[in-house]
């Protein structure tokens, strides 16, 4: 453990830098998204023959969906570039294998690093949701917890893949045909049961969904535990699968 504290120490020590901005970007964004869907597009629907989802008004209903949403991009962002630079570009993990630190030291220290920031992002934007009054459930705290590890479900995969990679191209391939058709289709804005039968199952395969569902359960209310099982049980495949396939790339990459 050891060497993972020292490569979460040199994360720390770099963040101290740039954690203004980034803090103030994590409160700017929810009240934005709150603002302009829950409040704006909110009230149009409200005047629908559908004033309510899930028996609550929209703004709650999408609020727990964009705070799983949230911490997808903020994997997506901290698991690309900042990986191949540390791996490629600056080598700064070849400079850190030259001191006593470990391959599996650098990875674990990647994986705690990326929970740090996931449930950053997440403490803030459920204070946001607080503020908002999108809270109707008692265990609504635990959905920090699964935002980030819906955030985990995405970032380390990402992680395993930009560690292998000499070029940025793949991370825009990524971003528009992975991240963004998710955000939009992955159940955040309205329930997945309206989409074509194939997209419902294409949805269903991705830990957004099952990120979402479950915040959306936490947070409004009534959350099972068969159902709450199975969404965990989907986010901690893709965790697995991705700190596997991580510890494989890692180690191509760098053991020369």
């Amino acid at each position: 453990m050891s060497g993972i504290i020292r490569v979460l120490e040199h994360h720390l020590w770099v963040y101290r830098r740039s954690w203004t901005g980034t803090v103030f970007v994590s409160f700017l964004f929810p009240i934005l998204y709150l603002l302009a869907m829950g409040i704006g597009l909110g009230s149009l629907i409200s005047r629908g023959p559908t004033r309510m989802l899930a028996g609550v008004p929209y703004i709650s209903f999408i609020a727990p969906g964009l705070l799983a949403a949230t911490t997808m991009q903020t994997a997506f962002s901290e698991t690309t570039y900042p990986i191949m630079n540390r791996a490629y570009w600056l080598r700064t993990y070849d400079t850190m294998l030259a001191t006593p630190l470990r391959i599996r030291d650098l990875l674990g220290g990647e994986v705690i690093w990326l929970v740090f920031r996931l449930t950053q992002v997440a403490a803030i934007f459920f204070l946001v949701m607080v503020v908002f009054r999108t809270v109707h459930s008692p265990l609504a705290p635990l959905s920090i917890l699964v935002a980030m590890f819906t955030g985990l479900a995405f970032g380390i995969p990402v992680m395993a893949y930009a560690a292998s990679q000499r070029r940025d191209t793949g991370f825009s391939v990524i971003g528009r045909f992975v991240i963004t058709p998710l955000f939009v289709l992955g159940g955040t804005f309205f329930p997945i049961d309206r989409l074509p039968t194939p997209a419902q199952d294409v949805a269903w395969l991705t830990p957004l969904y099952h990120g979402i569902a479950l915040s959306r359960d936490l947070t409004v209310g009534g959350a099972s535990l068969r159902a709450s099982l199975l969404h965990l049980s989907v986010l901690a495949a893709y965790v697995l699968l991705g700190v596997g396939a991580a510890h494989i790339t890692f180690h191509r990459k760098l053991a020369q």
